[in-house]
């Protein structure tokens, strides 16, 4: 309970209007007999080269999107979402993180979220948080699912991303290759996607490619599912 207040507070706090609807009931979750929990993890990609930090459009389509997903989880479900770009804590220590229940519900959680990504620009217009100069996914996956894990329950992860790795790793833009995965590191996970897939790059055949690389490195992974939306 003490962790849905928190994520309630942080949205508020970040983007203003009302906090999630707190619907008291006698348990958490009403019938324990008929639920189907799914974790879902949101990255938001605060790189320079990612329209959603500049591109108010964008940032709403993208929250709608994430938004219609969070509202068709079921009760027992978790909600995670962070921010990165760059590989440094102090640029991306934002954390939402909280569970669906009849004091959470799913409609109001997607509300609170579909809130805060869309506001991303304004969010890093402002200061809140900052646009960053490289774009260090793979770490960002490493560091999400050591973190907060794939285990218990089907695990989605979203990346609002251009999916352009530029990192230490490789730089995709420049013709390299996504490295090998651990498979160790995301067993369990289910489904990697990201949406805005080579948005911004103005390259139909940069995106195919992207796609193709991010496709193949998932499958390695051991990801049942991917999916790289440019557009929709």
């Amino acid at each position: 309970m003490k962790g849905i207040f928190l994520a309630v507070a942080t949205v508020a706090a970040l983007v203003g209007g009302g906090a999630l609807a707190m619907q008291m009931g006698s348990t958490p979750y009403g019938d324990q007999n008929v639920l189907h929990p799914q974790r879902l993890i949101v990255g938001l990609d605060l790189s320079l080269s990612n329209p959603l930090v500049d591109d108010p459009a964008f940032a709403a389509r993208v929250a709608a999107r994430i938004a219609d997903q969070v509202r068709n989880l079921g009760f027992a479900s978790e909600v995670h979402i962070r921010t990165f770009g760059s590989y440094d804590p102090s640029s991306n220590n934002f954390a939402y993180d909280t569970v669906l229940s009849v004091r959470a519900r799913p409609e109001a959680v997607a509300a609170e979220v579909q809130k805060l990504i869309a506001n991303t620009p304004r969010l890093v217009a402002t200061g809140r948080w900052r646009s960053q100069r490289t774009t260090n996914i793979l770490a960002f996956l490493d560091n999400i699912t050591r973190a907060v894990g794939c285990g218990g329950m089907p695990t989605t992860i979203i990346l609002a991303s251009d999916g352009i790795e530029d990192s230490d790793y490789t730089r995709l833009d420049r013709g390299g290759h996504l490295p090998a995965p651990d498979r160790r590191t995301f067993r369990g996970c289910t489904a990697l996607t990201i949406y805005g897939l080579g948005q911004g790059t103005g390259s139909p055949l940069l995106t195919s490619r992207l796609r193709s690389e991010w496709d193949g490195w998932a499958r390695a992974a051991g990801f049942s599912r991917f999916e790289g939306l440019n557009d929709w």
